[in-house]
């Protein structure tokens, strides 16, 4: 059993990792729980996302899945007879042979509590890394409601020409987790260290703005990534769909962006509020949304090289 943690994008590499582990170990994968505790709040579950009958019967061939436990296995847990750990991060495929399958030989059970980056990159087994591209690639599928909303706000961008997807990762959750302040005021600035402090599994707290700015460890504020669109030659007028959540500091910190490239859109001003409705209050649906949009984008451009930056970039390839 696993229970992902983080936002949408960091789960979905989590879900990757832990297909190819279940495999490599030849244990039963119960279809993953998803993060209802992040800053994010939302109470989406796994099915709510991906189609989950897509997700089982594409990877049958490779590792067994189930929607839930069995009821004699179920018996056990509601006993208390199984094991909840955290792995260590960026193990070795190694370490699951050596130190997770006695465990989950000895327990029957084993819950996998924390999944964000337990399974190192580099230098494993061709094998475990092609299982990985598959399932990010082909059997972690959005739910037809999604794919279907997806289609829509890129056929209305097409209708209007080419258009280039923003991930502008300037949200407040962002900020407080970097610990980068650069344009924000005093109070903001408390604001986003209170926030670091309220959530203990953030573990940097004490952190120095401007020297992680200067190690380029921060994200693109509006008004750099307006320098950079300019720089790089982008025209003016192309449409800009903003592919993120509420930006910090709202239309005041948004204004020389808007101001360099007028056409900016999101998907709240190019859908009616009535085809949103069901996405309201589950940022992780609305997070897939913006996913879809940025795979048939002419151009993405992300302000930070975090997990969307990530995925979207391979799964463009």
């Amino acid at each position: 059993m696993v229970s992902c943690n983080g936002g949408l994008n960091q789960m979905r590499a989590a879900i990757c990792d832990m297909v190819a582990i279940a495999r490599y170990l030849n244990a039963t994968l119960i279809v993953p729980e998803l993060d209802k505790t992040s800053f994010w709040n939302d109470p989406s579950e796994f099915k709510d996302i991906f189609d989950v009958d897509h997700f089982i019967t594409s990877l049958r061939d490779e590792v067994r899945i189930l929607k839930e436990l069995p009821p004699r296995v179920q018996h056990r847990v509601d006993q208390g007879m199984f094991l909840s750990m955290q792995p260590i991060s960026w193990s070795d495929i190694s370490y699951y042979a050596h130190q997770i399958l006695p465990l989950v030989q000895k327990h029957k059970v084993v819950q996998l509590n924390k999944t964000d980056a337990r399974l190192a990159n580099n230098n494993l087994p061709p094998e475990i890394q092609k299982l990985r591209c598959r399932v990010n690639f082909n059997a972690l599928k959005f739910t037809s409601q999604i794919e279907e909303l997806g289609r829509r706000v890129v056929k209305i961008l097409r209708e209007k020409g080419p258009f280039l997807v923003l991930h502008l990762r300037y949200e407040m959750d962002m900020l407080a987790f970097s610990g980068c302040t650069h344009g924000c005021n005093s109070d903001e600035e408390e604001e986003l260290t209170r926030m670091r402090y309220a959530y203990p599994w953030w573990k940097e707290k004490v952190i120095n703005s401007e020297m992680k700015r200067k190690e380029g460890l921060c994200p693109l504020t509006p008004e750099e990534t307006a320098l950079v669109l300019r720089a790089l030659g982008i025209d003016r007028n192309v449409q800009i769909y903003i592919a993120a959540g509420e930006i910090y500091g709202g239309e005041r910190r948004m204004a020389p962006l808007a101001e360099a490239f007028p056409n900016l859109v999101r998907k709240e001003t190019l859908l009616v509020r009535s085809d949103l409705k069901f996405f309201q209050n589950h940022s992780s649906q609305m997070a897939a949304l913006d996913y879809l949009v940025s795979l048939e984008s002419d151009i993405f451009v992300p302000t930070y090289d975090g997990n969307m930056a990530k995925v979207v970039e391979g799964h463009r390839r």
